[in-house]
């Protein structure tokens, strides 16, 4: 039986079964793309912890060399090395800790989530519904 436009339901249904494995495909090469910028992500994040805990070690030696220097200190009284070693454990902490807390911003949940994928997968079944009901009641 033709439709409207001239067309069987055959290839109605092979027309939509077309469009809908094209869609599929689409949708795949999108999730790829998404995963490629995950894994980028969290190649990036994981580099900035790294960073981080280096120069939390750093930091850490620095404290145990500015009390090895305070109590060297006590028989030195007038040698302040330990002020140094403790500036360096400051600065190197502080940067320590905004390398670990980007690092962690990038591999939180949130921005690990395909959400481009999951909208568009959303908004096609929307459309193959439209499109399913608008062809069952156009015959």
């Amino acid at each position: 039986m033709p439709s409207e436009d001239g067309r069987s339901l055959g290839t109605l249904v092979r027309d939509l079964a077309d469009g809908s494995a094209e869609l599929v495909r689409g949708e795949a090469q999108i999730a790829r793309l998404e995963i490629g910028d995950v894994v980028k992500g969290l190649a990036t994040g994981t580099g900035f912890i790294a960073i981080g805990g280096v120069l939390a070690l750093l930091g850490g030696l620095s404290l145990l060399a500015g009390f090895v220097l305070l109590i060297g200190d006590q028989w030195l009284p007038r040698d302040l090395y330990w002020v140094a070693a403790l500036l360096v454990l400051i600065v190197s902490g502080g940067v320590a800790f905004v390398f670990f807390r980007k690092g962690m911003s990038m591999l939180s949940p949130a921005s690990l989530a395909p959400d481009q994928t999951v909208e568009t997968l959303k908004e096609d079944k929307e459309w193959l519904k439209r499109r399913m009901t608008s062809g069952a009641t156009s015959n």
